[in-house]
């Protein structure tokens, strides 16, 4: 597992009252843990800090999907389902050129 891997993961709820199994893009890797931002189909709900992602070969994913960089969630690895795919290496620039946007780095 290495960032820009799509992996399968129980997201938790931003109330923390469950979690749903979805995909996830890894932004971090450490022994123990994974750092983790929420993919969603849900176009409805499209923020300024989203990137849009289509679906390749490559990344395993079915649909058009938005990575939604203001979600993200530090978890055990040992919660990992496993891995779809991967994202491009231009994706990846964008998302760690968005993530410094948000983050004022």
């Amino acid at each position: 597992m290495k960032k820009g891997d799509i992996v399968l993961i129980p997201f938790p709820f931003t109330d923390l009252s469950g979690a749903k199994t979805r995909p996830a893009l890894v932004l971090a890797v450490d022994e123990l843990d994974v750092t983790v931002a929420f993919v969603t189909t849900q176009f409805k709900w499209q923020e300024s800090w989203d990137v849009k992602i289509e679906p390749d070969t490559e990344n395993g994913l079915k649909q058009a999907s938005l990575i939604k960089l203001s979600k993200l969630a530090t978890l055990s690895r040992d919660l990992m389902l496993g891995r779809i795919g991967t994202i491009s290496a231009e994706e990846l620039r964008v998302v760690d050129s968005t993530l410094r946007k948000l983050f004022r780095l």
